[in-house]
């Protein structure tokens, strides 16, 4: 008897521990239950976003170039003389046919007065010869044969004589007009070489002053030999665009076209030789300054646009996050084929519409929530920057 009483006792304690162990169990549930109801849902991490779009794009050849003048001249003196007057201040603008320097014309005004005293000398004697001819004329047979032909070869002499007296006039006053310097082409001109009553001679190869032309002005650039067939391609519709830039390609300078290629490659470098010429009313350019250049050899129409700043590298590769209607953070593999000015042309992985990520990129995984404002993490919206 006391055997089965012991027996109930333990079924009892049994059926004791089991209703209490499953009621904890229970209210353990439903606090975790009211717990997952209280906890804050999760924040979305913030980013910037910018929609994909689609836009005509450029495509530029990048290069580097040294402007030059347009035309570029050394003027020298044509004579022999001092000079006596300097009509130019170094850095000036001049036009053609503007007065550069005066030399000590007396010398040469000498010499084209006495060319045109020995013509009228000449022009008197022939003048006296012809009146002789006419009278050995009147003379009939009075005057001998011989008498006539030697007056009348007289008179072809002076004649003769008289031209090159003419020839001689018009050299003297090519060399009086010598004296006066000119300038050949409109231009800026350099520092002069020579002041005022230093003796300048023809023979020496030292100029008086350079003059740079400027308005317009080239710029010489090199090209890859690869890019030559699409430069001719471009060349032969209508001159390119080239535009001039600062070293540093933040600063546009100037914009013109493409004049020549050069005839031939530098086999040493493999580059073509180029020429831009621009109007340069700006006189933003100038001889002997470096600067970088863009060659618009195509555009690109209805290309996939993208902010450069949405373009990842990864180890397989360029990808990109976009946001899809659930604000959430999807992976792309892309592929870029030109990027210039802060945009890029993706050829594939992205369509125009779709919204990328810009900035936030590093705590983005795929499927997080995102959110454009940093402040309170709202939730990005379809066309939302």
């Amino acid at each position: 008897m006391s055997r089965t009483r012991t027996i109930g006792w333990v079924f009892l304690i049994a059926a004791i521990a089991g209703a209490g162990y499953f009621g904890w169990q229970k209210f353990a549930a439903e606090r975790s239950a009211v717990a997952a109801q209280k906890a804050p849902a999760p924040r979305p991490v913030p980013v910037k976003i910018a929609a994909v779009e689609k836009a005509d794009f450029p495509v530029y050849l990048t290069g580097l170039g040294t402007v030059q003048g347009f035309n570029t001249v050394l003027v020298r003196t044509r004579v022999d003389g001092q000079i006596n007057k300097i009509d130019f201040k170094e850095g000036q603008f001049v036009k053609e046919g503007d007065t550069l320097v005066e030399i000590d014309p007396r010398p040469f005004q000498a010499a084209l007065d006495q060319a045109k005293a020995k013509k009228q000398q000449d022009e008197a004697n022939l003048a006296n010869a012809q009146l002789d001819l006419q009278r050995f004329t009147r003379l009939g047979e009075f005057a001998t044969k011989q008498q006539t032909d030697t007056q009348r070869a007289l008179v072809a002499q002076l004649t003769a004589q008289i031209a090159a007296d003419q020839a001689a006039i018009e050299n003297a006053q090519t060399q009086l007009d010598y004296a006066t310097v000119k300038a050949p082409i409109s231009g800026i001109v350099g520092i002069r070489q020579v002041d005022v009553g230093n003796i300048v001679n023809a023979a020496t190869q030292t100029g008086i002053v350079s003059i740079a032309q400027i308005e317009p002005i080239t710029v010489i650039f090199t090209a890859p030999e690869d890019q030559l067939p699409e430069i001719q391609a471009a060349l032969a519709v209508s001159p390119p665009k080239v535009i001039a830039l600062s070293t540093d390609g933040r600063k546009e300078l100037s914009t013109g076209t493409l004049a020549l290629i050069n005839n031939q490659v530098d086999t040493s470098s493999g580059t073509v030789r180029l020429k831009g010429v621009f109007d340069n009313k700006d006189h933003a350019l100038w001889p002997g300054q470096s600067v970088s250049t863009r060659l618009l050899i195509k555009t690109l129409k209805d290309a996939t646009v993208v902010p450069d700043d949405a373009v990842q590298h990864g180890n397989d590769g360029l990808y990109a996050y976009t946001v899809n209607t659930e604000n959430k953070a999807e992976f792309r593999k892309i592929k870029v084929t030109n990027s210039i000015d802060g945009r890029s042309v993706v050829d594939e992985g992205l369509s125009p519409g779709q919204q990328v990520i810009t900035a936030g990129q590093y705590k983005v995984q795929p499927g997080t929530l995102v959110g454009t404002n940093v402040a309170d993490a709202t939730p990005a919206k379809a066309g939302q920057e």
